[in-house]
Formats: structure tokens, sequence, C-alpha cells
């Protein structure tokens, strides 16, 4: 199998290459590890995967070859030209596109980064899939994108037309630009909300590594809404093990769709949309509290007010992957948290 992955050098774009490396399949990886935070953690990743810093070069169009069934290019997917080249060089059966700008409070100050890298970038990879037909093309979407809505737990049969971020809406649109074209090429896409992804090789501006990085150092932890916010915190690993199950199975259409009644989540397109979360929130001040028990140091905290963009509580309903894959995450936080420290201490260091 031939793997085209965006994001190799982020956080679960790593973890999925190296999973598929592991596996002895093809990957293609594309990243312009740009500095939205310290690039030494995105080189440091791509070491891991035996890609030296020395042998990137920017715009070099398959330039590294390391092993025999693994390559990496340092592109920005908005580079239509190079992201054209890539995909008439290579003829890909599977893409799976990670590569984003994250973040929802940097979307409030910095907003054409995400027009430019999630919706110019996601349009030239639909592109590039339309006129170089791929059998399965999967892409990351986001909690964020059920906004305003309060009932629990957030399910794909939910409406999600009240974005409170950019970076929410966004991924909301990356949805239906994916949806029409699925619908108008007949390209089998699948998309995931993934729910506060963490474990080892975590992202600097999330919680769990900035809360164990402020413990360490003695410094003060902002927790907002005065502490009465609630993650469904989902382990990588598990994360990477849903993608794969994903790959697996291609949509073919729903053949029970109406048009009267939407389901939001399906469609007569080979198109389908998945929530992949832990099923289980937990409180950020007891994720405080097994931080500190995991360092053997205690956290200075300071409470604040609610911020833009943020959501209140995140609660996956997973009944669709039971359903169709038979997949449950395995990680509880509590055994989740223990590897993240293991990692970050030696990481750390």
């Amino acid at each position: 199998m031939k793997y085209l992955i965006t994001g190799t050098a982020g956080f679960i774009g790593f973890h999925v290459a190296k999973k598929i490396l592991e596996k002895g399949d093809y990957v293609l990886g594309l990243d312009n590890i740009n500095d939205y935070y310290d690039t030494r953690m995105k080189y440091a990743r791509l070491n891991e995967l035996g890609i030296e810093k020395k042998e990137i070069e920017h715009n070099k169009i398959l330039n590294s070859m390391i092993f025999e069934n693994h390559q990496f290019i340092n592109i920005d997917l908005e580079d239509r030209i190079n992201v054209e080249k890539v995909f008439k060089k290579i003829k890909f059966d599977i893409v799976i596109n990670l590569a984003a700008q994250p973040g929802v409070r940097y979307s409030l100050v910095n907003p054409y980064r995400y027009v430019n890298s999630n919706l110019n970038g996601f349009l030239n990879i639909l592109e590039s899939c339309r006129h170089n037909p791929v059998k399965h093309l999967i892409f990351a979407s986001s909690s964020s994108v059920y906004g305003l809505n309060k009932k629990m737990p957030f399910s794909v049969q939910d409406n999600v037309d009240h974005p409170i971020s950019l970076y929410a809406a966004s991924k909301k649109s990356n949805e239906l630009m994916a949806h029409s074209y699925s619908y108008l090429f007949n390209i089998p896409v699948t998309g995931l909300r993934f729910f506060t992804v963490y474990g080892p090789w975590n992202r600097p501006d999330m919680a769990v590594y900035l809360f164990s990085k402020a413990i360490m150092e003695n410094e003060t932890i902002n927790v907002y809404n005065f502490g009465d916010m609630w993650r469904d915190f989902t382990y990588v690993d598990d994360i990477v093990d849903c993608i794969l199950k994903v790959v697996e199975h291609p949509p073919k259409g729903n053949s029970k769709w109406s048009q009267e009644i939407p389901d939001p989540s399906s469609s007569i397109a080979p198109y389908k949309i998945y929530n992949v979360g832990n099923n289980s929130p937990i409180k950020i001040t007891e994720v405080i509290e097994l931080i500190e028990k995991g360092l053997g140091k205690k956290a200075k905290i300071k409470f604040q007010p609610l911020q833009p963009g943020d959501l209140t509580k995140t609660f996956a309903d997973i009944d669709d992957l039971i359903k169709d894959f038979n997949f449950k995450p395995k990680i509880p936080f509590e055994e989740g948290v223990k590897h993240f420290i293991n990692w970050f201490v030696s990481y750390y260091k």
C-alpha cells in the first residue's frame, strides 16, 4: 500500500507514520515544519522516523530517500504546484490528511493562517485526489465543530452549524468541502472528529504538556472557567488504531440516506464522519492532580474566566465507531497520563 500522510512532523501524523512504517507499507510524509511551536520537537519526531534535519531541503520533490519504503518532503499544502507534482509522481492508495493549523486561541490573533492552511491546503488535497484517484481519503476534523451545542454526549447526528472559533469553522468547512468532492467525483472520504488527543510527543501547546512543563518549572498554571472545564481526553495510540481500522473500510454511501431527514454524518455519496474520543470526560482539575501525582510535585494554579472560543465540555458519542468497526478506545486517562509523564520526563531532560 502507498500512503501519503500530511503533517508527519506533527503529533498525530508522526505516530500514524511510525505505525504504518512498522507494517512495512510505503509512506510519503509531507510537512512544512512551521514555527507555530518549537520546531526542535518537530525535527526530533522526524529523527525518530529516520529523517535527519540536514537531509530536509525545502521544496525539493522526493529529495530524501531515507528507507526503501519511506520518503519525506518539506512543503506547504497550499503550494498547489508541488502538491500536484507529488500526486502525479506517486499513485497513492491512501491519503491521510493530518496537516492543519491547530489551536483555538491562536485563531483569534492569526486568522489568515487558518484560511491558507486549513482551507486552501485542504482544497489542494481534494483537487489532487480528484485528478489522481485514491482508494480512500481520511482527514482530521475536530470536536471543536460542536461549538454552541450543549446536548451531551456530542453525536455525529447533531447539527454543527454554530462554531465559536475560526479554527472550528475551518474544520466544519473541511467536512463540507470533502462531502462536495465525494459527491461530485465519487471520492471515498472519511472525516474523523478527534477529541483532545494526548500522549508521548504531545504538542507543547496542549493542556497535558503545558501543565506538566509548568509544574516542572514551578510556574503558574492558568485554569479557565474557574476550573469547570471538562475534556474527553483520547490517548494517541487509540487514535492511531482507529485510523488504521478506518483505512481498511472506505465508505460506500448510505443507501438509507434520506433527503427529507438527512443524516449529517453520512450521505448517498461515499462519505462518512465519526467521533474519535474516549467517551469519558475528565475535569481539568483532576487532570492536574494526576499530573502532580506522576511528577511528585504540586502545581501553582490561577483560576481564570472562560476564554473566547473555548468549549466548557467535550464528550464523544462513539456509537457509530462501535457499530461499524467494533472499535472502542482501550487506554483510560489514568494509564495514558502515566505513559505521557514517563516520556515527558525523559524528553524534558
